[in-house]
């Protein structure tokens, strides 16, 4: 962490491989979309599964907060000049959780309120991990870290990514969340900004591409979010659930 950002870019025919990379992953994202001829609903969780997802999310939260205090208080030990960066994109961030919500909600509401907001709720939770998952693998070694740099990376990220992958799982709380081909490509376009971002370092946003960049990137993870709760044919809808 830095004045110059969390992490630092890719150079070279690093960005360059990286991009490529980039590509071939949503190619390949599109071709699983082509074959998927109808959503998928996942199978939802009884109340045992549920009540497990929550709290091991809860305790990967905690773990979470403090490696995040153990990092910075060793950072700022090794650097006692150390200046924190700026997020310029948290605000948009923030704008587009609340319009995901709202939008979740409208496309559930024939649901009842309780799936409504439930739906809105966990799609919302998931929406900036879709961006983060990807972003997080790409940045991991990248980033500004105390020494032993392995072992605060380890910390750093594993918590990290258990929220994530948690956070996905919630998604199947919700009766009206479906897999779709449309939800696929939305994905793969996400990965193509990636791509293009890539050419420019995966730099941290404060020039003007890398944050345009950065916030095209997360709308189309919080579209991906949305795309989930779209209504298709009632036969589906109507789809049984596991016990509850």
């Amino acid at each position: 962490m830095s004045s110059h950002g969390s992490w630092r870019p890719y150079t070279g025919s690093g960005s360059i491989v990286l991009s490529a990379l980039l590509v071939v992953a949503a190619l390949l994202v599109i071709a699983v979309a082509w074959r998927l001829r109808q959503p998928v609903a996942p199978r939802r969780p009884g109340k045992v599964v549920v009540a497990a997802i929550i709290t091991a999310l809860s305790l990967a939260v905690a773990m979470f907060l403090v490696a995040l205090i153990a990092f910075v208080l060793a950072l700022v030990q090794q650097d006692p000049n150390l200046v924190g960066p700026t997020d310029p994109i948290a605000p948009f961030t923030a704008v587009l959780a609340i319009i995901s919500f709202v939008v979740i909600l409208s496309l559930t509401r024939d649901a009842g309120p309780r799936v409504s907001i439930g739906s809105a709720i966990v799609g919302v939770i998931a929406a900036p991990m879709i961006f983060e998952l990807p972003f997080d693998l790409i940045v991991m070694t990248r980033t500004y870290t105390p020494h032993p740099a392995p072992l605060f990376i380890s910390l750093f990220y594993l918590p990290l990514f258990i929220i994530e992958v948690l956070s996905f799982a919630m998604l199947t709380f919700s009766p009206r969340m479906r897999l779709s081909r449309q939800s696929l490509l939305i994905f793969a376009g996400m990965l193509l900004i990636f791509a293009v971002w890539a050419l420019f370092g995966m730099a941290y946003p404060y020039e003007p591409i890398p944050i345009v960049l950065n916030v095209a990137a997360k709308i189309v993870a919080f579209a991906v979010a949305v795309s989930l709760f779209v209504p298709f044919s009632t036969t589906m809808r109507a789809a049984p659930d596991a016990p509850q």
